[in-house]
């Protein structure tokens, strides 16, 4: 029979204990350690690491409390938390071993033991162990993926008074647990936002799922948020945890929230109110906790007035609003956005940083920006690219606009969000010839996000 690959310590003051569990558990397992004084123990954790740790309850001079195991119990799972210990003890000592494995120890064998009893508790144990392990590299993994995930979005980046009110804000809401619901126009930075009260909050070490609700159809809805079983529609070929389970402990992102189909938000509410979800293809409810974070561009209020947005959920997804300012409004912010991009994209193509002169910046400065910061990031990663030299001029940004004879920026007719977001949807993409990806790139949106919008405005 082949060894099984594990490191096994036994601690007992009794030398005929010690040899006669190190001669048998020798013939099943690879190494197997014995230590006769308990007091040995920090010094053989801190140089060893043990897959099962086998540990009397009673030294010499304790005989029969216990007081002593669980002393030591305390030191070992504080030198190594993953550790397997199981208690060595007599049998009228069984109360006080089902005590330890409250505090701590994972089983307990009475002396004197059956080997094959013994055998089987070690080797069911070292499952434990390696559940233990398993869990803590899932862990590990997790902190480096959220980590990672983050360093596509950066920090906050913003000296102006609505900025500065915004962010004081975020620092006060993240603190607590609270639903927030983010409002403010396209490319304004709300998934930016989002994340950053995620990593202000207690649960910054757990996950954060971001979920454009915009770009998922309404049949796959449920089964991209609440998950499914297997067999419970023609694809489903394995059980698949939803977005809203993924997020278990964590915190969750619902972006475009005000795309939702009336039906759809029914079903959205459900989930929030009851705090559980069922998955496609079966009734059992699955508990969830998850911070609950929002975003939209749409007006909401007067979706609710219309019909159009069920009140009740607006209720419950906004216990704190939080209003983004566009980037016309925080106009002192370009040059620190300017040089953070700059920054970044000169790295990025490997050429020595570039600057503006102050004709460039005062340019930027006037540009309405109806994409906001995204299309303030585009228009300085393409200048950075298609400029040949080391300061900037205004005919390096290609911005969206539509030029008057005098090649100033087309006044607003009108302070109707709706109606100037329709009009350069329009100018833009007759501009392009009707070229979806063009007028998206120009306008810094997705071609998902401007086909939503012509559908939404009828163009």
């Amino acid at each position: 029979m082949d060894k099984l690959d594990a490191r096994i310590l036994i601690v007992d003051d009794d030398e005929d204990v010690l040899l006669a569990a190190k001669l048998f558990l020798k013939q099943h397992f690879n190494i197997v350690h014995t230590e006769k004084n308990p007091e040995n123990l920090p010094v053989l954790l801190k140089n060893e690491s043990y897959d099962v740790i086998l540990l009397d309850m009673n030294f010499s001079r304790d005989a029969t409390s216990g007081k002593e195991g669980f002393y030591w119990l305390s030191k070992i799972i504080e030198i190594d938390p993953m550790a397997v210990v199981i208690f060595i003890t007599g049998y009228g000592d069984i109360e006080l071993a089902v005590q330890g494995i409250k505090e701590g120890a994972t089983n307990f064998i009475l002396k004197p033991w059956d080997n094959k009893k013994l055998l089987a508790t070690i080797t069911a144990n070292l499952q434990v162990r390696q559940s233990k392990q398993e869990l803590e590299d899932l862990r590990s993994r997790q902190k480096v993926l959220i980590a990672n995930q983050d360093q596509g979005f950066g920090t906050l980046i913003g000296q102006s008074p609505s900025m500065e009110k915004m962010m004081a804000a975020v620092e006060k809401v993240a603190r607590t647990d609270a639903n927030v619901l983010l409002l403010g126009e396209n490319g304004t930075g709300k998934e930016l936002i989002a994340r950053a009260i995620h990593r202000a909050s207690v649960r910054k070490d757990e996950v954060f799922i971001s979920v454009d609700l915009g770009a998922i159809s309404e049949t796959l809805f449920e089964s991209e948020l609440f998950g499914f079983k297997k067999g419970a529609f023609t694809d489903a070929r394995e059980d698949r945890a939803g977005r809203f389970e993924a997020a278990n402990k964590g915190t969750i992102f619902l972006d475009e929230i005000g795309n939702l189909s009336f039906g759809l938000q029914s079903k959205l509410l459900s989930v929030i109110q009851n705090r559980n979800v069922t998955r496609i293809g079966t009734n059992k409810e699955i508990p969830i906790d998850v911070r609950l974070l929002c975003a939209t561009n749409m007006p909401l209020y007067q979706m609710v007035n219309e019909g159009k947005f069920r009140q009740d959920l607006l209720y419950r997804i906004n216990t704190v609003e939080i209003m983004i300012p566009p980037l016309r409004e925080r106009v002192e912010d370009i040059p620190l956005l300017v040089d953070h991009f700059l920054e970044i994209y000169c790295k990025k193509y490997k050429i020595p940083l570039k600057k503006l002169n102050p004709a460039t910046l005062k340019r930027l400065e006037k540009h309405f920006w109806p994409g906001n910061i995204r299309e303030l990031q585009h228009a300085v990663e393409r200048a950075v690219i298609m400029s040949e030299s080391g300061t900037l001029q205004p005919q390096d940004f290609f911005m969206s606009q539509v030029d008057d004879p005098d090649g100033q920026d087309t006044i607003i007719p009108s302070t109707n969000l709706e109606e100037t977001e329709k009009m350069l949807i329009r100018k833009v993409v007759d501009k392009h010839g009707g070229n979806i990806s063009k007028a998206a790139k120009e306008l810094g949106l997705t071609r998902a996000s401007l086909y939503r919008r012509i559908e939404k405005h009828g163009l």
